[in-house]
């Protein structure tokens, strides 16, 4: 019998065959129970950026849990080090001067960026303009607007309707948000959210100029840009600390979470520019919103230690080099009869097609059978994001892994 319920899992599967359990991890290695290791292709679940079993943050983390573990970031309330992780992100911010609004993950930062674009244009006098617009494939996280929000059928089946103003347009194409636009009036239009490089959907590159030309529209439209970093957060897109730096997007708000922390500990962050805090700042307005646990003292002291790694090890760079590294080994693969496209060369992510969809659960298995641990992503591909300590001689390794998996 197995109690725990784990997420996006066929628990009838789980139950008779059991759980694979990850018992420890070192660099860019995990290892199971038995001692077995495996290269981990997916960073956890694009999250550990800096490698798993870093010392430095569990003593980060001990020595402020020492201290005060958290107390409330509602009201005046704060800790030092909550206070250190903001100034610090806000120096970051790919737009200067930008505010911090903690919460726990990535599902808490894009549902508090969807109220907040509402509630930022009811404070301009425009009520009205209510509407959220995701494009198709897209994963915005599992609370209710994020699950409305994202373009993944099978994630909203089942629900009934959990938001009424939310649309979805097709993701590749800037005229599709301009045809939403006209059949609905940008008078309803609130925001428009944007994940500079689709993940959970099955890992798509933007195609050339395409974030550009979305942002621009946005803009002569007053419709709030808001960028999805989740994932391409904190380094993944590779030589930046985010995409919308290294594209010059300069979002309204922007949604992290996963490599704040490299995953050592539940945390995410809603950067908000500073136009748009403006007028709840200004005095007077209280917006009714927030987490018990947003700006965990623990959390920030180890997205603090995160940063300082990162920095100090120069993994902007690295992942850059990934990039590079991923593009050119994978291209081994690209004609073997299982597969249908290999999608890289833009961050340090990448996705193998598979021809047959129905191929990618039971290749999972089979990877794990040549020391490779991966996950199946959007429809039948086969998800690479590894973490940034890899070496090139291990994206060798985790290429190999794959061809004889593919057989």
């Amino acid at each position: 019998m197995n109690s725990l319920w784990h997420g996006f899992a066929d628990m009838g599967a789980v139950e008779r065959d059991g759980a694979f359990v990850v018992a420890r991890g070192e660099g860019a290695y995990i290892f199971d129970q038995a001692g077995n290791r495996y290269l981990d292709a997916t960073a956890g679940l694009w999250f550990t950026n800096i490698g798993h079993g870093r010392g430095e943050i569990a003593d980060a983390v001990a020595a402020q849990l020492r201290t005060i573990a958290h107390y409330s970031n509602f009201g005046d309330f704060t800790e030092p080090a909550t206070q250190e992780l903001a100034e610090r992100l806000s120096a970051l911010a790919p737009v200067p001067g930008s505010k911090i609004f903690f919460t726990s993950g990535g599902s808490d930062s894009v549902d508090t960026a969807a109220k907040l674009a509402r509630r930022y244009w009811h404070e301009l006098g425009r009520p009205g303009k209510t509407v959220v617009v995701g494009r198709r494939m897209a994963y915005h996280g599992m609370h209710v607007a994020g699950t409305a929000l994202a373009g993944i059928p099978g994630n909203r089946e089942g629900y009934g309707q959990l938001m009424p103003d939310a649309r979805t347009v097709e993701w590749d194409d800037a005229k599709a948000l301009l045809a939403l636009i006209d059949e609905m009036g940008a008078q309803r239009i609130a925001a428009f959210f944007c994940e500079p490089i689709i993940g959970a959907g099955g890992v798509y590159l933007p195609p050339e100029g395409y974030l550009a030309e979305v942002r621009r529209v946005c803009r002569d439209h007053e419709i709030l840009f808001i960028a999805d970093e989740v994932v391409t957060g904190f380094g993944r897109i590779g030589g930046a600390w985010f995409a919308s730096s290294r594209f010059g997007l300069e979002p309204d708000l922007m949604t992290t979470a996963k490599g704040l922390t490299s995953g050592y500990l539940p945390m995410g962050a809603v950067f908000v520019a500073p136009h748009i805090a403006e007028p709840f700042f200004a005095g007077g307005v209280w917006w009714r919103h927030g987490y018990t646990y947003g700006g965990h003292a623990g959390a920030a002291a180890a997205a603090l230690a995160n940063l300082d790694i990162i920095e100090r090890e120069g993994l902007l760079d690295a992942a850059l080099r990934l990039e590079s590294s991923l593009r050119d080994q994978l291209s081994a693969l690209t004609d073997h009869p299982m597969v249908a496209e290999v999608r890289s060369g833009l961050g340090a992510v990448a996705a193998i097609q598979l021809a047959d969809p129905a191929e990618a659960l039971p290749l999972v298995k089979t990877l794990r059978a040549h020391g490779i641990s991966s996950r199946a992503a959007g429809q039948g591909a086969m998800q690479i994001s590894p973490a940034f300590v890899t070496t090139d001689d291990q994206v060798v390794e985790l290429v190999e892994g794959f061809a004889r998996a593919l057989g």
